[in-house]
């Protein structure tokens, strides 16, 4: 991780199911610590004066974004221009189906040092839309699984840059924002005596944002409907990794924490947290590396999974606390696509060996070793 990552602060999905309900939580006025058994913990996300606003908005633009990058498979030749204009908000040529508010955008909240990167995955994946030709090593256009079910556009090296794009962004957006930004100490070390109507302290509020990255419906798991990103990969692993109520539970036991004054109790949610969110990234990465290696040799295919699980594996580093290195992820990238730089990737000569390497490895570090061929 670099030092510049370690010095960073720990900094409308649509609206109809990610409305708040008002209920009820007990605030406490005791100058002394106050034990989790002490006051309750709801088992939805009901609780007074939440709002995330921003981060349903982002998440709905960046469902828009992902619709249209999808169009390139099928024919559409992407403007680069457009595809930059969603990724930062500019309205005036991002041809939004939706409403947003014009200082709600995604790029700003992405780890800034990487921004560059996904701009540069956007104008690559354009041009490859321009290509009339079938894929082929050192040219970019679609490739067709064997049975003829699925069609992917790739680039010149074989990588589905939707693919890398959306799972590489939803590291270094919202785990990013999760792990890094809401939950650090920059946004956690503030006020949380005064309470703003509508959004309750400025540590609550935080907290809350936080919550609105992850994706899910205020009565997840319970509820598993319009999940997107990482409340959709999360509900994915859950039969193996019990991630939904895990990370769910946090979530509501920080709230609840916060509220109450119990500031230790949070700092260990916050520690689920980023533990529980690490093995949704670390296993989606191996259960695609799976699937690459079990269809290594319908190169559509591999290159279609190789592309998700290179954009898991991108995601692990913006999580400082996690178990997997900045190191580990340029090892891992270089074993599946030949380069540390998620631009240089290339699918096209990658061993079953250097896969089954890579899963193997990062199974190991991720604390996944016992369940790595079944993800």
């Amino acid at each position: 991780m670099p030092a510049d990552f370690r010095t960073m602060i720990k900094l409308r999905t649509y609206a109809l199911f990610f409305v708040i309900s008002a209920a009820f939580l007990l605030q406490s006025c005791s100058e002394d610590p106050i034990e989790p058994d002490n006051y309750d913990i709801p088992e939805t996300y009901n609780f007074e004066n939440v709002s995330y606003d921003g981060q349903i908005q982002r998440l709905s633009q960046f469902l828009e974004l992902k619709a249209l990058m999808k169009t390139g498979a099928a024919g559409t030749e992407l403007d680069k221009t457009r595809l930059n204009a969603m990724y930062a908000n500019d309205a005036a040529n991002a041809m939004w189906s939706g409403t947003y508010d014009e200082s709600k955008q995604m790029k700003n909240k992405t780890f800034e040092s990487v921004q560059q990167t996904f701009v540069a995955l956007l104008n690559n994946l354009a041009e490859a839309s321009k290509s009339d030709s079938a894929a082929a090593e050192g040219r970019a256009g679609v490739a067709s699984t064997l049975d003829q079910a699925n069609s992917y556009l790739l680039d010149a090296n074989g990588v589905e840059l939707a693919q890398l794009f959306e799972k590489g962004l939803m590291g270094a957006l919202m785990y990013y924002q999760i792990c890094e930004v809401y939950t650090g100490d920059a946004k956690m070390n503030v006020d949380n005596t005064t309470v703003e109507p509508g959004e309750g302290t400025a540590m609550e509020h935080h907290w809350d944002e936080a919550f609105g990255y992850f994706g899910v419906p205020k009565d997840f798991p319970m509820n598993t409907d319009n999940t997107a990103f990482w409340g959709s990969y999360s509900k994915s692993r859950n039969e193996l990794l019990g991630s939904n109520q895990k990370i769910m539970d946090a979530f509501l036991k920080g709230r609840a924490a916060i509220s109450n004054g119990d500031l230790e109790t949070r700092d260990v949610a916050i520690t689920e947290l980023e533990e529980e969110l690490e093995l949704v990234a670390a296993g989606s990465a191996i259960h695609y590396l799976n699937a690459a290696i079990s269809g290594y040799d319908d190169f559509a295919r591999r290159a279609h999974v190789l592309s998700e699980a290179a954009g898991f594996i991108y995601s692990l580093q913006f999580n400082s606390a996690g178990q997997v290195s900045k190191s580990d992820v340029e090892s891992f990238l270089t074993l599946i696509g030949g380069n540390s730089d998620v631009l240089l990737l290339n699918f096209y000569n990658v061993s079953k060996a250097d896969l089954m390497d890579a899963r193997d490895q990062l199974a190991s570090k991720a604390g996944l070793e016992s369940i790595k061929e079944q993800l």
